[in-house]
């Protein structure tokens, strides 16, 4: 019994020893270089996500006004009329002719009977910008940057098609984002 009970002391005293302070470093030094590589890779993931979801709302607005101007063989008189149009028909997404601050939110400029322009804010802060005109060159977008994200202030379309393949950051409109 009395050898049992040594064997068990013995055992235990054992396992009482720990990790010493230099594995305890390496550890948190490795956990370190892990946090510092995901979590840039994590914050860009984030960033492109809100800028897609802008996007994406300014699409379906676009889609809608679409098929209001077929229906109607014009976008409508004034951005309003065609903001009430669009709230009707997309419901989830709001509709207005002020200056917009996210990405849910859409903000349309009629600049005449065959030319509409939405902008919508993303939540990473970039400005995105759609626009149509049934007499040009169809439809184009626009990476604002960071700017105040009002339609009125978006760049004129252009009267032919862009030569660009992709929206940069800068204003200028292109064939694609």
């Amino acid at each position: 019994m009395q050898n049992m009970l040594a064997n068990l002391r013995a055992r235990r005293e054992d396992d009482e020893r720990g990790f010493t302070l230099i594995e305890l470093m390496v550890v948190v030094l490795i956990i370190a270089i892990l946090i510092a590589i995901a979590i840039p890779t994590f914050l860009g993931a984030k960033s492109r996500a809100q800028d897609k979801a802008a996007q994406s709302s300014l699409r379906n607005a676009l889609t809608n006004a679409k098929g209001i101007y077929t229906d109607q063989d014009s976008y409508g008189a004034s951005s309003g009329a065609l903001v009430t149009g669009l709230t009707a028909a997309e419901p989830s997404l709001t509709f207005q002719t002020a200056a917009t601050t996210t990405a849910k939110t859409v903000s349309v400029d009629v600049r005449s009977t065959t030319t509409v322009v939405m902008v919508a804010k993303s939540s990473s802060g970039n400005c995105f910008a759609i626009g149509d005109s049934a007499n040009g060159p169809g439809t184009v977008f626009a990476n604002l940057g960071a700017v105040t994200c009002d339609p009125t202030s978006a760049p004129a379309l252009p009267s032919s098609a862009p030569t660009t393949a992709n929206a940069t950051s800068g204003g200028g409109w292109a064939q694609a984002w």
